[in-house]
């Protein structure tokens, strides 16, 4: 049977660390769903014991990324990859909170481009990230919100749900990093697509170490900031 929705993991060298985040979305996800673990080379870390859990779990299915290295081509790749209808994208770290992804793929179900898990929203918040990273995206989540109309507040959350026809209908073009969050919210609001969200508490890793490389991603993320305040696409 084809899943209702497709969860994306993008790994990088996670190690057994994987094995919490996947435990947390077997118990939390109650909707008929398959899980790809996304990896870049075959002798990322996350590989073996990803594998040794899908023999367990067969909704996760351990998946390498043949179209380059990096977080946007992870992605990419597993949405291009996926089966159901709804895809949702979820980091491996824990700084999500995977009871919320039901709450989410109903909302795109009910017709909704972009289900985003907001931290800049009322009732949300984000605990514990570095004070340069969390005030620039909060900067950039609320500019879009109240200037550009994107329909969310955190446009820079990468815990998304999407509808994979809008996405197959729009593309991606981020190549490096996180910033296909804001590309796809940027071209939900240029097609006049509605974009729904939902508050979240985010919570920043307590192990291993996070891959967001600001300083080489800035470019990415400003290109796609201002692309959200152009004219709508009839």
């Amino acid at each position: 049977m084809t899943p209702r929705a497709s969860i994306v993991i993008p790994v990088y060298n996670e190690g057994a660390a994987i094995i919490a985040c996947l435990e947390r979305l077997i118990e939390s996800v109650t909707t008929e769903c398959e899980i790809l673990v996304v990896f870049d080379t075959p002798d990322d870390s996350t590989r073996e014991p990803g594998e040794d859990f899908a023999r367990a779990h067969p909704v996760v299915k351990p998946t390498l990324n043949t179209y380059g290295r990096g977080p946007a081509h992870a992605i990419r790749y597993g949405i291009d990859h996926s089966s159901a209808p709804v895809v949702v994208v979820t980091m491996a770290d824990g700084s999500d909170d995977a009871t919320q992804i039901d709450a989410m793929i109903r909302l795109v179900e009910r017709g909704v481009a972009i289900a985003v898990a907001s931290r800049y929203m009322a009732g949300g918040s984000q605990l514990g990230a570095p004070f340069v990273k969390s005030l620039m995206s909060r900067l950039a989540g609320l500019s879009l919100c109240w200037f550009a109309r994107v329909g969310t507040h955190d446009a820079t959350s990468s815990f998304k749900a999407y509808d994979r026809g809008f996405v197959q209908r729009v593309g991606i073009e981020s190549d490096a990093g996180f910033e296909i969050a804001i590309e796809l919210v940027a071209k939900a609001r240029r097609h006049r697509l509605p974009v729904a969200e939902i508050p979240t508490i985010w919570l920043e890793r307590t192990t291993g170490e996070s891959n967001f490389k600001v300083v080489k991603w800035l470019p990415r993320y400003l290109h796609w900031y201002r692309y959200a305040f152009g004219r709508r696409i009839s």
